[in-house]
C-alpha cells in the first residue's frame, strides 16, 4: 500500500508539473500553432488528476458522448455537440436517479415566454420559486462563447439560482454570432434588462429589486449590462453575479497557460469563439470585451465565481482587482477541483451545490439591503 501511494503521489506531481511545462509551450502569441499531441495528452491527464471525483465523473460522461473538437468544427457541428448538461444526465442515469429538472430542483416551476430584445422578440424561460411574491428578479444570461448553446443547456444554473436566491429568474436567449456579430448580444442583454424593469410584475417580480447574472460569456454580459445601465441612467441592478466570466481578451494569462488544453473549455476554443464573434480586431479593444479596462465606478455590488481548472480563472481575478480599484464592493470565490461549466452540475457535484448556495445568499443579502 505504501508503495502504491508513493507511486500515485509521484505520478500526480509529475503530471501536474508536466502540465505546466507543456501548457507554457502553448503560450506563444500564435494560438493557431498545433500543440504537440504528447504534451496535450499529458496536460489533459493532469487536469483529470486535479479534478474532484464527482467532477471527474461528469468529464468522463461527457467524453463518452464523443464530443467533437469545437475549435476544429464548423458552427453547425459545434452547436450539435453534447454538453455538460448532457453529461450530468448520463451520470444521473448511472446513479439510477431522475433527470427531470423539476424533480432535481423541487419547488421551482418554469415557463417559456418572450422578452423584448434590441431587434425583436427573444425566447426566455421564467423560473419561479414557491410562494406568492412579489419576488426579486434575476436576469440570467447563458454561456456558450456567444456562439453556441442556449438557455435550455444552462437550465441547471438558472433553476438552481431561483431556488437558492428565492427569486424569479428570467433566462434569456440573446442573439448569437456569427449570424449576429458583436455587439448584438450586448444590445439584447441591455434590452432584456429594460424589459425586466418594466414587466417584473407580470412574472410575480418586484421591479425595484432586479439583479443581473450569467455564466461564462453570459457572465461578461451581466457585467457589461450593469455598466450600460449606469451609462443609460437606468435603475441600477441590485447586484451582479458573474460566474467564470470573460473579462479580457488576452489568451496568455496564467490560467490560460495552465489550463490551455483543459476540458470542457480550452484555450483554442476561446479563440474560435472570439474569431466568430468579432467584426475586426478593433472589437477586441472594446470595453464590453475588455471589461477590466472599462470605467467601473458606481457599479452595484458584484459576486465573482471561478473554477480552479478553467482558462477563465485569471479573468475573474483580474476583474476582482479592477472592481476593487474602482471602489466597487466585490467578493470572489475560487472553487478547487472543478472545471468550467461546473455551476450547473449541482445535481451530481457538491461543489456546484456549494456555489449555488453561496450565489443565492449573496443575492439575498443584496436584495434585503436594497444595495444599488
Amino acid at each position: 500500500m505504501k508503495t502504491s501511494f508513493k507511486v500515485l503521489c509521484l505520478t500526480t506531481i509529475g503530471a501536474v508539473a508536466a502540465s505546466s511545462l507543456c501548457a507554457a509551450a502553448f503560450a506563444a502569441d500564435d494560438t493557431s500553432a498545433k500543440p504537440n499531441p504528447v504534451k496535450t495528452a499529458v496536460a489533459k491527464a493532469a487536469g483529470k488528476v486535479r479534478a474532484d471525483k464527482e467532477m471527474l465523473a461528469v468529464l468522463d460522461a461527457h467524453a463518452s458522448l464523443d464530443p467533437k473538437a469545437i475549435e476544429k468544427a464548423d458552427v453547425a457541428t459545434a452547436r450539435k455537440n453534447p454538453t455538460i448538461a448532457d453529461a450530468v444526465n448520463v451520470v444521473l442515469k448511472q446513479q439510477g436517479k431522475s433527470t427531470d429538472p423539476q424533480a432535481l430542483v423541487p419547488g421551482v416551476t418554469s415557463k417559456d415566454i418572450t422578452v423584448t430584445g434590441a431587434a425583436g422578440s427573444l425566447p426566455a424561460t421564467v423560473y419561479t420559486p414557491e410562494g406568492t411574491g412579489p419576488f426579486p428578479v434575476v436576469v440570467y444570461f447563458h454561456g456558450g462563447g456567444w456562439v453556441i448553446a442556449d438557455r435550455h443547456v444552462y437550465d441547471g444554473g438558472a433553476r438552481g439560482l431561483a431556488k437558492s436566491a428565492n427569486a424569479v429568474v428570467v433566462s434569456v436567449d440573446y442573439r448569437q454570432a456569427p449570424e449576429n456579430k458583436f455587439p448584438a448580444a450586448w444590445d439584447d442583454a441591455l434590452a432584456s434588462y429594460r424589459w425586466a424593469l418594466a414587466n417584473a410584475a407580470s412574472i410575480k417580480g418586484d421591479g425595484k429589486r432586479v439583479a443581473l447574472a450569467g455564466e461564462s460569456a453570459g457572465g461578461n454580459l451581466a457585467l457589461a449590462t450593469a455598466i450600460a445601465a449606469r451609462d443609460a441612467k437606468l435603475q441600477a441592478p441590485s447586484h451582479v453575479l458573474a460566474i467564470y466570466p470573460v473579462t479580457q481578451t488576452s489568451l496568455n494569462t496564467e490560467s490560460y497557460i495552465e489550463n490551455s488544453v483543459a476540458q470542457p473549455l480550452n484555450r483554442a476554443m476561446v479563440k474560435w469563439f472570439v474569431d466568430h464573434l468579432v467584426r475586426s480586431k478593433d472589437d477586441l479593444k472594446d470595453p464590453r470585451l475588455q471589461l477590466i479596462e472599462a470605467k467601473l465606478d458606481g457599479l452595484p455590488s458584484v459576486t465573482l465565481i471561478n473554477a480552479r481548472i478553467d482558462p477563465l480563472r485569471s479573468d475573474g481575478a483580474k476583474m476582482e482587482d479592477a472592481l476593487k480599484k474602482a471602489g466597487v464592493p466585490v467578493e470572489r470565490r475560487d472553487y478547487e477541483g472543478v472545471t468550467h461549466e461546473f455551476f450547473g452540475t449541482a445535481a451530481v457535484v457538491d461543489k456546484a451545490r456549494q456555489a449555488q448556495a453561496y450565489a443565492g445568499e449573496r443575492l439575498k443579502q443584496a436584495f434585503a439591503s436594497g444595495a444599488r
